[in-house]
């Protein structure tokens, strides 16, 4: 009997979570899955909305782990890691969303999937993004780095689901959810690292430092999920203060010091900087070419 404690850390959003638990609920409490027992761990970040209170009273069977605000994400899925190792004893951490939808043959795929690999592997999902017109265009499959050139990328990235991405594929680093994490990978590697990456990139920093120390790191395209981005990621809107936000808040994916914080970790060589600065020299450049087109009637669509 293989045990599993999936991880939600949340903040707000009441609506997702409802959903989210609620999905789950009815996918693993299915009779079929006699390798396998579920444990949802979901950590509550201070959120204002009643997420806790509605947990305990409608779903007392899932464990809330409730913080003050400051975990963010890696902190969140750390909390939640702790407490599912040493109270719990479970074999595997999944970690997931509030806000993915997954296919309803995720937890068969999963548990069928259990019966072959072993411990040293960590195993992600094929993630495709949820748009009510189409649901075939995958946001990632994991993804690669390059430590030399300094090359990021997601592997299907944009791209709409074909027989390209039926197979496994072993990968560098995995998104931080629907990605099932064996917690001897954690006792060989440690946890996440909420100091340095505690929102964006600490799922990378993690599944890169697996891969780094000998691990196997392999997505999975039986495994689906959607994921709903209205809820998630911060960009600039087109306006000067959305711009600084965009660079500096921990809710951007362009936050410049968690960017330069995964180069300066993981990259080999000096030459790897070049890619990152010309991110953001497209980013900002792009930013005031737009400013100034628009002096002139032409807008970009954000």
């Amino acid at each position: 009997m293989k045990k599993i404690a999936i991880l939600i850390p949340v903040f707000n959003h009441i609506a997702f979570t409802k959903k989210c638990i609620q999905g789950l609920h009815d996918l693993i409490s299915d009779s079929t899955f006699e390798n396998c027992e579920y444990h949802i761990v979901v950590i509550d970040d201070g959120s204002s909305d009643g997420t806790a209170e509605w947990l305990e009273e409608h779903h007392p069977e899932v464990h809330v782990l409730k913080g003050n605000g400051s975990l963010w994400w890696s902190g969140g899925i750390n909390r939640g890691a702790y407490f599912s190792i040493s109270e719990l004893k479970v074999d595997f951490l999944l970690l997931w969303n509030n806000d993915i939808i997954p296919a309803r043959d995720y937890f068969i795929q999963l548990a069928e999937l259990l019966t072959i690999i072993d411990n040293q592997t960590v195993a992600g999902s094929k993630i495709l993004y949820y748009n009510q017109d189409r649901n075939d265009i995958i946001w990632s499959l994991g993804g690669f780095f390059n430590p030399k050139s300094g090359k990021k990328s997601m592997l299907g990235y944009n791209m709409p689901d074909s027989e390209e991405f039926s197979d496994p594929a072993i990968v560098d680093w995995l998104p931080g959810m629907g990605t099932l994490v064996p917690v001897s990978v954690v006792e060989k590697i440690g946890f996440w690292d909420e100091k340095v990456f505690p929102q964006y990139h600490g799922d990378s920093d993690f599944t890169f430092r697996a891969k780094t120390a000998g691990l196997k790191v392999v997505s999975y395209p039986q495994l689906r999920i959607w994921n709903d981005k209205s809820s998630s990621g911060l960009t600039h809107g087109g306006t000067f203060h959305g711009l600084i936000k965009a660079l500096t808040s921990r809710r951007a994916n362009a936050n410049f010091k968690d960017n330069f914080r995964f180069y300066r970790r993981h990259s080999t060589s000096i030459l790897a900087y070049k890619v990152l600065f010309g991110f953001y020299w497209n980013l900002i450049g792009g930013f005031f070419k737009w400013k100034f087109l628009s002096l002139f009637g032409i807008k970009k669509h954000f």
